[in-house]
């Protein structure tokens, strides 16, 4: 049955590529603008079933009770059944509380751990990314000519990471995260979904599901999966605020790419009014992005990326009431929303080849 399962996921997986070949076959795809978003799905999860690190040691606690008196009640049971029917006779099986019980105690520990682990992972990223910056500092003060501003950050030491008291872990799909989502408002188990969509014809040329709280971590990785899947980079690329660092702007692994991601978020009521007149430094990252998208030319191109991605997400969720995933954990989440965004992407195929899609 897990054979089964893993090959049913990996077949759902392998759908997408093929898809978007057909479609850039047909003359749909061309990557020379594309729009990177993330949207919220809700998992096939409770947040109810979820549980706190600060609240384990609690519920631990109120468990290995209840455990030590089922144990005692279970001994005096024994005991009074032995003397009435013989030894060995009745109370041989495991009450159904404390099976329960001792399984959830099981799954908190567990949960522990894991919860445990994520923190000292988080905790070496963040070592890695500070040395980074310690790194970039005598560049970035030889290009500016000016002493960086604060005092050096302090590097994190992965042996005394320990979880926040609110990090959570659920036990039906431990791979979902408790998420606000961006237009309700609304507290969800969800996971977080992205999806690069080229500016022609809307067609979805790279999906993913991730476990982080913000698209930071994503830019890059999505543009390269663009690159594997239709074999190029876009010429130009937008991204909204959540998409920003200077890292991820100035990645080799990218370069080439117009990349615009503004610092924060853009305001178009004014195109153009307080426009720096000349570029700031090169090592001024986020000055460099408000000199760039001042100017009515860059907010258009902030514009475009909102027509370019987010009608597929609307396609999807809207049109085709996608709005809470079947599958749990993250490998057939993932496989499920390269299949959901792959359905607009053969509708719009089928309408080209018909011609609805001109008319």
């Amino acid at each position: 049955m897990a054979d089964f399962r893993q090959r049913h996921v990996a077949a759902l997986a392998n759908l997408f590529v093929p898809g978007l070949r057909r479609c850039q076959a047909a003359g749909l795809v061309k990557v020379g603008h594309v729009a990177l978003e993330g949207t919220k799905v809700k998992a096939n999860a409770a947040k109810h079933k979820a549980l706190s690190y600060g609240r384990r040691a609690a519920a631990e606690q109120k468990l290995e009770a209840e455990v030590q008196a089922l144990l005692a009640h279970a001994a005096a049971v024994d005991s009074t059944e032995a003397a009435r029917y013989g030894q060995g006779q009745r109370g041989d099986e495991v009450p159904a509380e404390l099976a329960r019980r001792e399984s959830r105690r099981r799954k908190i520990r567990a949960a522990q751990a894991a919860l445990e682990q994520a923190a000292k992972d988080q905790a070496e990223a963040a070592a890695a990314a500070t040395l980074a910056k310690l790194a970039e500092r005598p560049r970035d003060e030889a290009e500016t000519g000016q002493k960086a501003q604060g005092r050096a950050p302090a590097v994190p030491d992965p042996a005394q990471a320990r979880p926040e008291a609110k990090a959570q872990r659920n036990f039906t799909d431990p791979d979902s995260r408790i998420r606000t989502d961006g237009a309700s408002k609304a507290v969800e188990q969800a996971d977080t979904a992205q999806a690069a969509g080229a500016r022609q014809a809307q067609i979805i040329v790279a999906a993913a599901v991730t476990q982080a709280a913000n698209d930071k971590q994503h830019l890059v990785p999505m543009l390269r999966a663009v690159q594997d899947n239709v074999g190029q980079l876009p010429e130009q690329a937008a991204a909204d605020t959540g998409f920003f660092s200077a890292a991820n702007l100035t990645a080799t692994a990218v370069e080439g790419v117009d990349l615009y991601g503004p610092p924060e978020r853009q305001h178009h009521t004014a195109p153009g009014v307080g426009a720096p007149q000349t570029a700031p430094a090169q090592g001024a990252v986020r000055a460099q992005l408000r000199h760039k998208l001042n100017p009515r030319a860059g907010q258009a191109v902030d514009k475009l990326r909102k027509a370019s991605v987010e009608p597929g997400f609307g396609q999807i969720k809207e049109g085709r009431g996608f709005r809470r995933f079947s599958f749990r954990g993250l490998a057939p989440v993932a496989a499920e929303w390269t299949r959901s965004c792959l359905t607009p992407n053969r509708l719009k195929l089928f309408r080209e080849r018909t011609g609805l899609l001109a008319a």
